[in-house]
């Protein structure tokens, strides 16, 4: 048990996703915004080592941003574009 304890989980929180043309990526400076597809109620994705895992909902308290799991991520969801 104490090797699993010792591995080590990358984990990420997916916000949305969009698509850009390169050109206009490369124009892109500081202070640039990128649209999402997603909105301001729509759960995110939680991914660990670049897997999806579970789906979530964000939560804001004060200047402290968390992230409660709501249900298990559907893998197919993810990879289609997920909704």
């Amino acid at each position: 048990m104490s090797q699993v304890k010792a591995v080590n989980v990358e984990i990420a929180v997916v916000l949305g996703r969009s698509t850009l043309p390169m050109q206009q990526l490369l124009r892109m400076g500081r202070g640039a915004v990128i649209p999402l597809d997603a909105g301001v109620s729509d759960e995110v994705w939680i991914l660990a080592n670049n897997h999806p895992v579970a789906r979530g909902e964000i939560h804001i308290n004060d200047d402290r941003i968390s992230i409660e799991v709501t249900r298990a991520a559907d893998v197919f969801d993810y990879n289609a574009g997920g909704v």
